[in-house]
């Protein structure tokens, strides 16, 4: 034989597309379709299945963009099909592209029992196998009308279609066909057969002798099968493929662990109600497909979904439910919603787990022992301590094979936490969470593993994501001729917590590294949607003050705990942690639909404050004005004010003409000097006796650059934005205003108002900013140089701090051009530092520089990332009015930066009533123990919780008293509350718990109350 490779390849593709494939289905006959669409949102099944419908034919525009319409499909089986296996193949309208980004639906049977999910490439739904003949057909698909985004074919363009406002109301497909079909399963089998050979053979060496045996095995089969005639020679086809598809594997081939899957963003070309329907839509279908195939198992994450689908629809949950109870249906993550892991807080990452776990728990008594989030966006530093607090040891992720300069050096390790955690983590090397089983990506799998020779499996996430659509009956075929094929991968469908007790097993040394796992990508996320950024940050402050004088009132009042309002509230604001919520990245829809909820939600929180907060006054009438300070820190140290320091009515210093021009703003720790430019060009720290700010620059300095990266508007910042920029220097009007000064710059189409002032007792210069943002496409930054010699700087993560160098030594720190800080940023040179704390931005970054001339000295300068303007996917991102709290705290210590930055976030409350005053519930005696949660137990015992952690990055002891009773017991616990095994009673003294902390230790502690 002489076929050239070439020419059997390309033989091989056409007789597939053009001969093969449509031989799957020989026979068919035309459904009868009618049409019934919503006038508005989505409607209840009863009543879709009730309205009155039209006919409608193949080829007929439907589909108001983001709407719903119900299709009425029925026939009968032809007598003469009787004895073959019949299926619908029912087509809505599909575009290639792939499911999850277009329309989809829900076939119902009569009386509204869920079928099956149709997407584009699964759009077929079993009839009988074999059918009797003259079967009767009625079915009605709640079909959605979901405009694909980027149907332009050049992704990433401005669009209107993001939300329903602006979307218009032009049909958005056109009805494909809907009919009755024999399926061929022999021919469908071939298909499969050269699927796997052909993609196999194409990975293979050209010139290895396993190509070529395939090569010519196919050539035999293309020459068996009759093109006029391909269903009475299907089988003669097979067999001449028998024999290279029954070789077995070598023993030394990479084994992939297959886990169905469908990474269903909880919000992102869509809005939260559509993503109700689109897990509905794949559970269903996920569950046909356990009950079609013995050996496939499917793994879902976010208890969010499951809950969805059980309120939502009930009939699919008793399907899920059990599938879960066969083990072939796996709740993998343990946590509420695959949420973003660089911005939430302490207390927000560890509800995550909290209400994820405990609903696995109570729905289907299953503990997840793996956090599952491959699509995050970069993971903190803080987040081992977080899975381990939770019962979890183990954690997988694709992300940061995405990176765009380094190559992260493992696949199977450990990840080490700032507190010294250490979770077993795994990266599947075929480098997608959307696998579709295909040769290619299975010999990437294997050629791509970094730990070959010590280790010998990795896990395969199958099936179409995204947008939802899960693993197709294909996909399972491709993986059951792998199980054992020379020159493939050995592939096996298992569980994700069988195929991590295997990889331990086999590698349980494997390399650590420790410290935030950083996605080099995606780094304006840290920045986009800003209102929902802060809409965030207030409602896991609101949620601190409303658990702790909640807690506090009851167990001094009997206030009524609300368990139901903050129960309901967390999920909320968990739910809007999603990892394209908040990090900005979803469309118009999803962020107004966000802004209100915040909205609300802090209207709510604000009452449950404030009726605990009365219930602890006493009758307002009493006329002592009481201040509630919610933050954890109850002892500070400041230093007296000075003689020059001029105090006003309110908290703040009168400012004083400057010479020059500008003003001054002095309290006896600080002088501030602000030019006529409203610039602030000194800051002098009196008790440190040094300067702030950088010889001959500014600070308080807003700065404007273009921002067009090459892809991903709304998730990306490209390095090259900072080579060209502007210095917003000019001021249109510089003035007092009240105890501040107040700064209006005009530039482009905007405007920054901006007032500084200088708290009579405090040493920190106070910075609000007030920005009414039109730009398109910039990104704006406020900027201070400071004259400190910083090798590495501090930015608060979850329960402590993570450190990053300014200097760019290596790639890697080159790469973290843009980061991510809580509350605050600090940066020291030994006795001396500067914090930098805000109570609504996250994005940064640090750089520093050494001047020339004689002062030699070296420059660090910290710009906080305020606002960005991409035009995709929501092409009026931040558009609008924002305000933005930063504070410049000069002398400061990483103690003072972390009490600032709760300062920032949690002020004072003053209200009235007869109490001379509330003492604080809980009280810790070392200022390196912070409080981050003070709640009653979940389960509603009534006892107290109390979660503690070291902030400073040191050893510390403690002692924890609570005013309100006596501790009779403690008890250290996990997350969830429940006692730690092998955790012994901890110490009493003076009436207290003794804690003996080590660096960033978390620890919950469950207080009875007797």
């Amino acid at each position: 034989m002489h076929d050239d490779r070439k020419l059997v390849e390309a033989r091989l593709e056409r007789v597939l597309r053009e001969r093969i494939r449509p031989a799957v289905h020989p026979l068919t006959t035309p459904l009868a379709v009618e049409i019934w669409s919503t006038p508005g949102e989505p409607v209840p099944v009863a009543e879709g299945l009730a309205a009155p419908t039209r006919p409608i034919a193949p080829g007929t525009p439907w589909g108001t963009p983001w709407g719903t319409s119900w299709f009425k499909v029925t026939g009968t089986v032809p007598a003469e099909w009787a004895g073959r296996t019949v299926e619908a193949v029912l087509d809505l309208g599909f575009t290639p592209r792939t499911p999850g980004f277009q329309c989809e639906g829900l076939v119902h049977a009569p009386d509204g029992t869920p079928v099956k999910g149709l997407h584009p490439r699964n759009n077929h739904v079993g009839v009988g196998s074999p059918v009797s003949g003259g079967e009767r057909i009625h079915w009605r698909i709640e079909a959605a009308s979901n405009p694909d985004l980027d149907a332009s074919g050049v992704p990433f363009q401005p669009t209107p279609m993001g939300d329903k406002a602006t979307a218009g109301d032009a049909p958005q497909y056109v009805l494909g066909e809907m009919r009755l079909a024999v399926f061929d399963e022999t021919v469908w089998n071939l298909a499969m057969d050269l699927e796997v050979l052909g993609e196999l053979m194409a990975e293979l060496p050209v010139d290895g002798a396993r190509r070529w045996e395939i090569l010519r095995a196919v050539g035999r089969a293309l020459d068996a099968v009759d093109l006029q005639d391909v269903n009475g020679t299907a089988q003669a086809a097979r067999d001449e493929l028998a024999g290279v598809l029954a070789a077995p594997a070598v023993p030394a081939a990479h084994r992939v662990s297959a886990v169905g899957h469908a990474h269903i963003d909880s919000a992102w070309l869509w809005p939260l109600r559509e993503t109700v329907r689109k897990v509905a839509r794949t559970a269903s279908n996920m569950t046909q497909l356990i009950e079609d195939e013995p050996e496939f198992i499917f793994a879902m994450s976010q208890a969010q979904q499951f809950a969805w689908i059980k309120e939502h629809r009930p009939e699919v949950y008793a399907r899920v439910k059990k599938a879960v109870a066969d083990g072939r249906f796996v709740p993998v993550g343990g946590m509420w919603v695959e949420s973003d892991t660089n911005m939430p807080g302490s207390e927000a990452m560890a509800r995550q787990f909290v209400h994820g776990k405990r609903f696995f728990l109570e729905e289907f008594g299953i503990e997840s022992d793996e956090a599952w989030l491959p699509d995050t966006f970069g993971f903190a530093a803080g987040l081992p301590q977080i899975i381990k607090a939770a019962g979890s040891t183990r954690l997988l992720t694709q992300k940061i094979s995405w990176s765009r300069t380094n190559t992260f050096p493992h696949h199977t390790f450990f990840w080490e936490g700032i507190d010294g955690t250490r979770i077993f983590t795994h990266f599947p090397p075929v480098d997608s969470y959307n696998c579709e089983m295909t040769g290619r990506q299975l010999a990437h799998a294997a050629k791509n593993f970094k730990e070959k020779g010590v280790a010998t499996r990795s896990l395969a996430p199958t099936g179409y994501g995204d947008g939802g659509g899960g693993t197709t009956r294909e996909m399972v075929a491709k993986a059951a001729r792998m199980r054992s094929l020379e020159g493939a991968a050995a592939v096996v469908w298992e569980t994700p917590a069988t195929f991590f007790s295997k990889a331990e097993a086999e590698y349980p040394n494997p390399p650590v590294w420790v410290g935030e796992l950083y996605l080099e990508l995606h780094r304006a996320t840290l920045t986009s949607q800003a209102q929902t950024k802060r809409g965030n940050r207030r409602s896991e402050s609101l949620l601190y003050e409303a658990e702790l004088w909640a807690a506090t009132a009851t167990v001094r009042r009997g206030f009524p705990y609300p368990y139901e309002e903050l129960d309901r509230i967390w999920k909320t604001v968990l739910l809007h942690q999603f990892h394209d919520i908040l990090p900005g990245s979803s469309i118009a829809w999803v962020h107004r639909e966000a802004r209100e909820t915040y909205a609300r939600l802090a209207a709510e929180l604000e009452g449950i404050i404030a009726d605990a907060q009365r219930a602890l006054a006493g009758d307002p009438s009493g006329g002592t004005e009481i201040v509630f300070n919610s933050a954890p820190h109850t002892r500070r140290s400041v230093p007296a004010r000075g003689a020059s320091a001029q105090a006003t009515d309110g908290d703040g210093v009168t400012p004083v003409p400057r010479d020059g021009g500008g003003y001054v703003l002095d309290n006896g720790l600080l002088r501030v000097e602000i030019d006529g430019r409203g610039l602030v060009v000194s800051v002098y720290d009196r008790t440190g006796d040094r300067e702030v700010i950088a010889p001959g620059q500014a600070a308080n300095l807003l700065q404007l650059h273009p921002d067009f990266p090459n892809q991903w508007d709304a998730w990306d910042v490209d390095a090259f934005y900072r080579n060209v920029g502007s210095d917003l220097t000019e001021a249109a009007d510089v003035r007092v205003d009240g105890g501040a000064v107040r700064i209006e710059r005009v530039f482009g189409r905007s405007k920054a108002v901006q007032l500084l002032s200088v708290p009579a007792d405090a040493k920190r210069l106070d910075i609000d900013t007030e920005v009414d943002w039109h730009e398109m496409e910039k990104f704006l930054k406020l900027a201070f140089p400071l004259d400190v010699k910083a090798d590495r700087y501090a930015s608060e993560t979850q329960f402590g701090h993570v450190y990053r160098p300014t200097h760019q030594n290596t790639s890697w720190e080159w790469a973290r051009f843009e980061a991510c800080n809580h509350r605050f940023v600090h940066v020291e040179e030994p006795g001396w530092g500067v914090a930098l704390v805000n109570d609504a931005t996250y994005g940064h970054d640090v750089t520093r520089a050494v001047r020339t001339g004689a002062d030699a000295g070296t420059t660090t300068t910290v710009r906080a990332s305020l606002l960005r303007a991409p035009r995709y996917p929501d092409p009026e991102t931040d558009q609008g009015v924002h305000r933005f709290h930063h504070a410049l705290a000069p002398g400061a210590t990483i103690g003072d930066a972390v009490r600032e930055g709760h300062r920032a976030n949690l002020p004072e409350r003053r209200i009235t009533g007869t109490t001379e005053a509330v003492a604080p519930l809980v009280a810790v005696d070392n200022d390196a123990v912070v409080v981050s949660a003070v709640k009653l137990a979940d389960d509603r015992s009534g006892d107290l919780v109390v979660r503690l952690y070291e902030a400073h990055g040191g050893r510390a002891r403690a002692i924890v008293r609570i005013d309100g009773f006596a501790i009779e017991r403690a008890a250290p616990t996990d997350l969830l509350e429940r006692p730690l095994p092998d955790a012994g009673p901890p110490t009493h003294a003076d009436g207290g718990v003794v804690l003996a902390l080590r660096p960033f230790q978390m620890v919950t502690l469950r207080l009875p109350r007797s």
